[in-house]
């Protein structure tokens, strides 16, 4: 008795969804925060280990809007930072288990989840404060590129609506860099090489932008 035969497409078809099932999965984090009455009131990182990153959130495009407006974009993490990220995340053990305190008497700095996802796992874990060593620096370094990409959003809109407002928005970031509350400005490099190469904003700005700039990318002497 013959067994019955295969047709050719059939074959190739069943081949192609197994390979795409078999598809790794470049290992990424995401941290997403959601903090009612907060600026933003909530906002997620993606970052996977190739460096490819993404930014969402409801922030407020002007500090006198009335609401946040969707926000969207995508990044390269700058590789210092990017490394530090994967090294936490398995001292985290991959965000397994609890990584909330639980306790009462902790005040709500917003709900937060991590989140941990390559090809043989998918891990998450919700918290508003975590004991673990590791995952407070997660904590910081994302809540820092938030700050830092708010601004970034914010500069450029004012280099194409309200010049003005340039100088005054770099200064408090410089203020909040020398005070550790901003983190990363080379993932806003190109808004500030246009303020700092643009005549016609004021020069003051100019050289705030160029100040920060150079801290992105510190000299190798």
């Amino acid at each position: 008795m013959t067994r019955p035969s295969i047709h050719p497409c059939l074959a190739i078809l069943a081949l192609s969804l197994l390979a795409h099932t078999q598809q790794p999965v470049v290992p990424t984090v995401t941290f997403k925060c959601s903090f009612p009455n907060s600026d933003p009131e909530h906002y997620a990182i993606s970052v996977s280990s190739d460096a490819h990153a993404s930014y969402t959130s409801d922030g407020k495009l002007t500090r006198d809007s009335d609401s946040g407006e969707p926000f969207t974009l995508d990044f390269t993490m700058p590789q210092p930072t990017l490394t530090r990220i994967f090294d936490l995340t398995r001292k985290s053990h991959y965000f397994e288990g609890e990584i909330d305190s639980r306790r009462k008497n902790i005040a709500s700095t917003g709900q937060k989840t991590l989140t941990y996802r390559d090809t043989q796992k998918n891990t998450s874990a919700d918290y508003n404060y975590s004991p673990v060593p590791a995952v407070q620096e997660l904590t910081s370094i994302f809540q820092n590129l938030s700050i830092t990409l708010e601004v970034g959003r914010r500069l450029e809109y004012d280099h194409r609506y309200q010049k003005l407002a340039i100088d005054e928005e770099l200064k408090q970031m410089i203020e909040a860099s020398t005070r550790n509350q901003s983190s990363d400005v080379a993932v806003i490099a190109p808004i500030l090489q246009k303020i700092a190469a643009d005549p016609s904003v004021v020069n003051t700005a100019r050289m705030r932008a160029q100040r920060l700039l150079d801290q992105a990318t510190p000299s190798s002497k």
